[in-house]
C-alpha cells in the first residue's frame, strides 16, 4: 500500500521525513515525547495536550484500534501525532476503528516511519519546541520557519479553548469489566470542579466514592462556585501555561478556607498560584505513565501518570504556609503541596490514571475524608 509523504520539521531546523497518518493537511504545535507503551486514544482526547504534537516513544502503535469507551473527553485534542509504525488492523474485540481513521474522522494530523527515537533524543537534549507536521508543505526550511513563527505556550490562555461554556451534573461511575461504566452510587458530599480540562476518568472516581459532581467552567467565579454550596472544591488538569490563567488563580484565592481544596496537574500550579507560590516552563516536560514519585511524609514511592511542561518552584513555597509532600525521583521537581493550616492539598501527577497505574488512587479518598469534619463550615 502506498501512502502520502510527510514531514515533520521542528523550529532548530531539524526535520524529519514520514507517512501520512490521519488527516491530510498541516499543524502547527509543541513537540513533545509520551512514554506510555499504551493507552493512546486517552493521549489523544486528554484537552491538557491542546496545543501540543504528541510523539510516542513506543514504536508499535494502534495494535488496539479505538472505541468509544477509552475515551477522557469527546475529541482528541493533540495538535498532531507522531509514531513510528501505526497498525493497519485493529485486533482487539471492542475495536469500532483503526487509529488511522479516527485520526482522519477528527482532522488531526499524523506521521508515521520516522525514527521516532531519534526525536525524543533530540527533545530530550534541546527541549520540547515548536514543531510542524504536513501532508501539503514538504519545504523543510519552509516549514522550519512556520515552526520558528509559532508563538508557543508560554504566557498563552489555552484553557478557554478546552473548558465546557455552561456547568453540568456529571453522574456516571468508574468501568468495571462486564458491566462498563457504572451508575453514581448514593452522593453523600457535593464536590464543584472547575474544568480547565477535566479528565472524565476524574470525574469518575469522584463519583464513585459518592461524590456529587457539579462542572463549572474554567472562568466561574469564586460568587458563582460558592452559591451552589460545595463540600469540595476540585480543581482539574488542562493544557498550557498556568499564568496565562490568572482569573481562575483568583477565584481559587478567594474560595480556599471555605472548603477542602483538591487539584491536580494544572490544578495544582493554579492553587500554587493562588496562594502566592511560582511556576516555571520545564525543559521537555513530564509525558507518560511510569514515572516515579516519592510521597515525603510515608517515604512511598509511587508509579505514576504525567502530562504537564510546567511545574511550581518549591523555593517560592516558603513563608506562605506550604509544604511540598511529593518529589519526582527523576528530576527532583515539586509533586504535591499541601497548607500547612487549610484542608488543601493538590499532586502535579494523575491519580486517576487513565492510561497508567492506580498507585494514587488514594488520593481521592483522602479528598473525600477532609470534605466530613468539613461540612457544616
Amino acid at each position: 500500500m502506498t501512502r502520502s509523504r510527510a514531514m515533520l520539521a521542528l523550529a532548530d531546523g531539524r526535520v524529519f521525513e514520514g507517512e501520512a497518518l490521519g488527516a491530510r493537511g498541516e499543524a502547527v504545535g509543541e513537540v513533545v515525547f509520551n512514554t506510555a507503551m499504551s493507552g493512546y486514544q486517552e493521549i489523544l482526547t486528554d484537552p491538557s495536550y491542546k496545543g501540543q504534537i504528541v510523539c510516542m516513544t513506543a514504536p508499535h502503535i494502534g495494535n488496539t484500534g479505538v472505541n468509544p469507551e477509552d475515551v477522557e473527553s469527546h475529541r482528541p485534542w493533540v495538535e498532531g501525532f507522531v509514531v513510528r509504525e501505526a497498525s493497519a488492523i485493529a485486533s482487539s474485540w471492542r475495536a469500532t476503528a483503526t487509529l488511522d481513521e479516527y485520526l482522519a474522522q477528527h482532522g488531526v494530523v499524523g506521521i508515521q516511519g520516522i525514527d521516532t527515537r531519534a526525536l525524543t533524543r533530540h527533545l530530550r537534549d534541546h527541549g520540547a519546541q515548536e514543531g510542524v507536521v504536513s501532508t501539503e508543505d514538504l519545504d523543510p526550511r519552509g516549514l522550519a520557519a512556520k515552526a520558528k513563527a509559532w508563538p508557543g505556550l508560554v504566557g498563552r490562555d489555552l484553557v478557554k479553548e478546552v473548558t465546557c461554556q455552561a456547568g453540568y451534573g456529571w453522574t456516571e461511575s468508574v468501568w468495571r469489566l462486564g458491566e462498563g461504566y457504572g451508575p453514581a452510587p448514593a452522593p453523600r458530599y457535593h464536590v464543584v470542579a472547575y474544568d480547565s480540562g477535566i479528565k472524565r476518568n476524574i470525574l469518575r472516581c469522584l463519583v464513585s466514592l459518592g461524590c456529587r459532581v457539579t462542572v463549572v467552567p474554567a472562568f466561574a467565579s469564586a460568587d458563582d462556585v460558592q452559591a451552589l454550596r460545595p463540600d469540595g472544591l476540585f480543581l482539574s488538569n488542562g493544557p498550557g501555561d498556568p499564568e496565562g490563567v490568572p482569573y481562575l488563580a483568583e477565584a481559587v484565592r478567594k474560595l480556599t478556607g471555605h472548603v477542602p481544596v483538591f487539584g491536580v496537574c494544572l490544578g495544582h500550579q493554579i492553587l500554587a498560584l493562588a496562594l502566592g507560590a511560582r511556576t516555571y516552563k520545564l525543559r521537555f516536560g513530564h509525558h507518560g505513565a511510569n514515572h516515579p514519585v516519592k510521597d515525603l511524609a510515608s517515604g512511598r514511592v509511587e508509579i505514576t501518570a504525567q502530562n504537564h511542561g510546567f511545574a511550581v518552584d518549591p523555593d517560592s513555597c516558603e513563608g506562605r504556609d506550604l509544604e511540598v509532600t511529593h518529589v519526582n525521583l527523576n528530576d527532583g521537581t515539586c509533586e504535591g503541596l499541601r497548607h500547612r493550616s487549610l484542608p488543601v492539598f493538590s499532586v502535579q501527577y494523575h491519580p486517576e490514571a487513565s492510561p497508567g497505574p492506580h498507585d494514587a488512587h488514594y488520593l481521592f479518598h483522602r479528598f473525600v475524608n477532609l470534605m466530613g469534619p468539613s461540612r457544616g463550615r
